[in-house]
């Protein structure tokens, strides 16, 4: 088996459309293979397959059918739908795979494709390597015979059931009547069913991108552009400002004020809440190293830990089953409540963060500045040939900014998973001492980064 992927990132498979690795051949083998994969038993194998808005999904869509059907699966069909909507058809359903064709936050250009396991989990690393061997292989005596070939089908219903999914997240007893809410659905997967879900739990919609065309998602809009949600919400006077992104398993919040609320606040809001009611398990919850001190200190606070882990809601996800937590997700909005789903959902959270404000009866700019974060700054440093990490220079200017943050703060370099990009990031109570550590070592990598491309 490889024991380097060359395919797979941190959330599937992505690149530019109909350009390798993101091309219908990459498709059609990654459907024969993971149609082997899944094949487990004598009983008929079925495979659902949603995708969000953009053009390319009209390639990938019927290559990775004809690869499952040439592999002996059976495929249910259920259009532009949210990734998690994705993940819970999947358990639904009894199927032996979800597949959701998606880029998430990226431009209509790109595309990708993640895959569920039947319990709805995203595939480990281990059972991605050996899709990827396969790929890599003549599959043709492993096929099916003409017999034995899968189905295509069209689930009609697919939106209703996650729909109802949704609602029945929300506390029962409570209603969204009277609250004006701006819903930004980034022209992507949740353009239908988002809007929905808030009109019939009886909030008034004012709805911003939901009008996809195969090319907008994303664009000028969405929870990584939510420059317009805030604006139009301080225009309408609204109470909240919920942006999601293209696959919807993403959610920044905007307050009344049009005041951006990030996923760490979001996080501590809803540990509290649910730690008052009784409903947090595990004593803690999952964040990644990008999380904020301040989150960490305000959940200590309370008594509760918090467990990090590398960037990627499917190692936050791990490490929840793992320590029986329920609690999880990132500060870019990825957030994973597992009572309700199994991957990061960006309406359920709105939700859960909607019923606080329900309950509380106070303004959404009070009730979700939970803490102070500490300050922060991430710079990106593209590099050619060796990791600059291995430059002398570099290692002793990485330790003596750990030693100068040593107990106040903390300082995190790491590599993109998708490109030559190295990110530094450091938080501290002085912003000033972060901008400096920050604004050194950018230069101390540069430098080593040129000298490596000379050389």
């Amino acid at each position: 088996m490889n024991k380097i992927r060359r395919l797979f990132g941190t959330d599937g498979i992505r690149g530019t459309a109909n350009v390798a690795p993101m091309t219908a051949e990459t498709a059609l083998r990654l459907g024969q293979a993971a149609g082997i994969v899944f094949t487990r038993g004598a009983h008929r194998h079925r495979v659902i397959i949603g995708k969000d808005t953009r053009l390319s999904g009209y390639l990938i869509e019927p290559a990775l059918t004809a690869g499952f059907i040439g592999a002996g699966m059976d495929v249910v069909l259920v259009g532009p739908l949210p990734t998690p909507a994705i993940a819970m058809l999947t358990r639904s359903l009894r199927a032996d795979l979800g597949v959701m064709i998606s880029a998430s936050h990226n431009p209509y250009q790109d595309n990708g494709i993640k895959l569920f396991d039947p319990d709805g989990y995203k595939l480990s690393d281990a059972t991605e390597m050996e899709i990827e061997a396969l790929m890599a292989r003549d599959l043709s005596s492993q096929m099916a015979t003409p017999d034995h070939l899968g189905r295509a089908s069209r689930l009609e219903d697919a939106s209703g059931r996650y729909i109802e999914a949704a609602k029945a997240s929300f506390p029962r007893g409570l209603r969204l009547d009277g609250l004006k809410i701006v819903l930004d659905c980034a022209h992507g997967a949740a353009y239908r069913v988002a809007p929905t879900v808030l009109w019939e739990l009886g909030a008034h919609v004012i709805p911003l991108g939901v009008a996809p065309n195969g090319f907008n998602i994303n664009q000028g809009c969405g929870s990584t552009d939510p420059a317009l949600l805030c604006a139009r919400v301080r225009e309408e006077g609204a109470d909240l400002g919920i942006a999601l992104d293209g696959d919807a398993d993403r959610l920044v919040l905007a307050d009344e004020h049009g005041r951006l609320i990030d996923g760490d606040q979001i996080l501590a809001l809803i540990a509290r809440r649910w730690r008052e009611g009784g409903q947090l398990a595990g004593g803690g919850i999952v964040a990644t190293v990008m999380s904020n001190l301040g989150l960490e200190r305000f959940l200590v606070g309370l008594g509760l830990a918090l467990h990090r882990t590398q960037v990627g809601d499917r190692y936050v996800a791990e490490r929840m089953r793992a320590g029986g937590m329920n609690i999880g997700g990132e500060q870019s909005g990825h957030l994973i409540l597992s009572d309700f789903a199994t991957t990061g959902d960006g309406l359920i959270a709105a939700l859960q963060v909607l019923a606080v404000l329900v309950a509380a009866g106070r303004p959404a700019g009070e009730i979700c500045n939970v803490f102070a974060p500490l300050p922060q700054r991430l710079e990106s440093i593209r590099f050619s040939g060796p990791s600059p990490l291995d430059d002398p220079a570099v290692k002793k200017a990485v330790a003596a900014a750990e030693a100068e943050l040593a107990g106040s703060g903390r300082l995190l370099i790491r590599p993109s998973g998708t490109e030559p990009v190295l990110r530094i990031m450091a938080e501290a109570e002085d912003e000033g001492l972060v901008r400096r550590i920050i604004g050194d070592l950018a230069a101390v990598i540069a430098a080593a980064a040129t000298t490596s491309l000379v050389g």
